[in-house]
């Protein structure tokens, strides 16, 4: 067995690196259509409903500042055979909370599959860990239940405090209750197994990529199958009406994709994302800090014992300039964007600097990408 020299041994690892990012990079060129678009009639339905949690360790709603809690108790127990009209003053729900339950009814759910559900508090209980949600209707947009939800509460958090401190871990006021939902009625769906066609739905519009798509499901299938209507629409026929199988076999079909050169700025946190495909023409940049710090000393005058003046305060400032040398960095024309950060790190450019050099090589006209503030 040969033994490399270590030189040796450190190129064959780079050059096998490079293949794999090479390989990566060709692989990542390619996307799913099931990735790309949706079909239409085939979507999730939100689900909303209102309830109680009961169980809670002192940690509930309070009765005056969530009195629909109290109401919300009273008419459960009436309907229970519980009158508790008489005492409804007195009631101080320390360990219930009202509640917003909501949940996904997916695609072509069927009656009896088990759902997830998010419970959240509406009033001003501190926490609902240890809590069991009661039943709970789950209505859909056009106010029918689809689904029934009840069951103890998971939470990822908690909520303790004294007579002089507390603390919070994550999230405690909501929490999930898994397989928590039963459907009860099928979910509505605009798709039938025996349509003339389809229509896919992309994800983001974009002429290139419907185009592509369009064009690859007609190799798939053959000539004047798929036919892209807009950046966002393409419609395929479906000649053999088995409507099934045709999504099948457009899903898994695998289509280069195309983006829009867009930047991404977020003055909040200081994000900044490119895509690959941001371009620039020549232009020179050059950038510096000017820090101008201003500082107040103020002094006390205090005339002698005998000349019959009075104290004053005087005051004294001192302003202090500072301004950083400037880097001046030429940018060739269709700099890459690995060479378009490169240079701009070598300036120094923090991300509110760059931030306002991208804003100035867009306002020069030399940035060939949408800029998006957020």
């Amino acid at each position: 067995m040969a033994i490399l020299a270590p030189s040796t041994r450190v190129l064959f690892h780079i050059l096998l690196l490079l293949f794999t990012l090479s390989s990566l990079t060709t692989t990542a060129s390619a996307e799913r259509i099931k990735d790309l678009a949706d079909i239409e009639g085939v979507r999730g339905n939100a689900l909303i409903g209102y309830g109680l949690v009961v169980g809670l360790n002192g940690t509930g709603d309070s009765g005056t500042s969530s009195p629909f809690t109290v109401n919300s108790i009273t008419a459960l127990l009436e309907r229970l055979g519980v009158n508790v009209r008489a005492d409804i003053t007195k009631m101080k729900p320390k360990n219930i909370a009202a509640v917003m339950v909501t949940s996904e009814l997916p695609p072509f759910a069927r009656s009896g599959q088990q759902l997830d559900v998010t419970v959240s508090s509406i009033g001003d209980a501190k926490s609902l860990r240890g809590g069991t949600l009661l039943v709970t209707p789950l209505l859909g947009g056009d106010g029918l239940p689809y689904a029934v939800a009840q069951g103890g509460i998971s939470i990822g958090g908690f909520a303790a405090s004294g007579k002089a401190a507390s603390t919070t871990r994550n999230h405690p006021t909501s929490g999930r209750v898994p397989n928590g939902a039963r459907v009860e009625k099928d979910a509505p769906h605009g798709l039938s197994v025996t349509q003339d066609h389809i229509t896919l739905t992309l994800h983001h519009a974009d002429f290139t990529t419907a185009r592509t798509i369009q064009n690859a499901i007609n190799a798939r299938f053959g000539q004047g199958i798929a036919q892209a209507v807009d950046s966002g629409t393409v419609l395929v026929k479906n000649p053999k009406r088995n409507t099934i199988d045709l999504i099948a076999n457009i899903e898994q079909l695998n289509v280069p994709i195309d983006h829009k050169a867009i930047v991404i700025v977020d003055e909040r946190t200081g994000t900044i994302v490119m895509g690959q495909e941001v371009r620039i023409d020549t232009v020179a940049v050059a950038h510096g800090n000017i820090t101008i710090s201003v500082s107040e000393n103020p002094q006390v005058s205090q005339p002698n014992a005998f000349a019959g003046g009075k104290t004053t305060t005087t005051d004294q400032t001192s302003i202090d300039v500072n301004e950083e040398k400037a880097k001046l960095v030429v940018l060739p024309k269709q700099v890459s964007l690995s060479e378009l950060v490169a240079a701009i790190n070598s300036v120094g450019a923090t991300p509110s600097d760059l931030m306002a050099i991208l804003q100035a090589i867009k306002a020069a006209g030399a940035l060939h990408a949408e800029l998006r503030t957020m």
